[in-house]
């Protein structure tokens, strides 16, 4: 489409999801579009509940190439994609829709190889080779445990307060790896990462579990982020932990929907950097 600028011509993105106002999307991929020199534009789409079907076909209908997908619309991007990669498909949720040469739209799912890339490759923690403990049973977790089984970790010990949840989860996953799964009172012993992915977090509370699962020089990581630690993580630093929250976990993921429109990778750390400053910058106005 036309942008105004001459006769360049603009590939068109956006993310969907209601509500939508609160949405970082447009933010960071203007930002990475700026810094790998690529014409796109990037919106934001606001759809009813039941009207996700109807707005994605006449944003595709008009040219659109991409499309981030938030909540509550994962499940409903995972339905209207035409063929699925292999995470999307174990995550059984896509938030990444792209759309292929042959006017098919693939459904891809980059929450997993966002969480992989923020913990080994930006903060430099390892999880090959490492114990690793994933709270909480739901959708982010589920979009996870493969880019993070593919790491090879030693194990991968899956914990919820509802145990049945766990040990489904750890039966539809055991074809990619070993995993184990409890109740949030009976993990079996200290780990070396410990992943919050549970709704706890988005509360403001973490879950309840013993001080003794943080193994000795271990690293904790809230998939939940905000200007303040959250009390995950307020929880762990006191147990000489490594912390970090999920805003890393935010930009990896889009710059893995980026890489998967554009071809082109871009850098993570000056987003974060930009975005972590405004989080400060609203807290301090807001205290003023």
């Amino acid at each position: 489409m036309k942008s105004g600028m001459g006769d360049i011509v603009m590939d068109r993105y956006a993310v969907i999801g209601n509500p939508i106002k609160q949405s970082m999307s447009p933010v960071i991929h203007r930002a990475f579009a700026r810094e790998t020199n690529q014409n796109l534009e990037y919106d934001k789409l606001f759809a009813e509940v039941d009207g996700f079907k109807p707005v994605v076909d006449a944003f595709f209908a008009a040219g659109a190439k991409g499309l981030n997908v938030t909540a509550p619309f994962k499940l409903d991007a995972f339905a209207y994609a035409d063929s699925l990669t292999e995470r999307a498909r174990t995550a059984g949720a896509v938030n990444t829709l792209a759309l292929q040469d042959d006017g098919r739209l693939l459904g891809d799912n980059t929450d997993g190889p966002g969480l992989v890339s923020d913990i080994r490759d930006r903060l430099g923690w390892r999880i090959e080779g490492q114990r690793v403990l994933v709270l909480g049973a739901g959708g982010a977790t589920r979009g996870t445990l493969l880019p993070l089984l593919n790491e090879c970790p030693a194990l991968l010990h899956i914990a919820n307060r509802t145990a049945s949840k766990a040990v489904q989860l750890a039966e539809d996953f055991a074809a990619y790896g070993d995993l184990s799964a409890s109740g949030l009172d009976k993990i079996p012993q200290a780990f070396d990462l410990v992943i919050n992915a549970s709704a706890a977090g988005l509360s403001g509370e973490r879950p309840q579990i013993d001080p003794s699962v943080m193994g000795t020089g271990s690293c904790a990581y809230d998939m939940v982020y905000g200007a303040e630690p959250t009390a995950f993580l307020r929880w762990a630093e006191p147990l000489s932990a490594s912390t970090a929250d999920g805003l890393g976990m935010l930009v990896g993921q889009a710059a893995e929907a980026f890489y998967l429109w554009r071809g082109v990778r871009p850098s993570v750390e000056p987003v974060l950097s930009m975005l972590r400053e405004a989080l400060r910058n609203k807290v301090e106005a807001a205290a003023r």
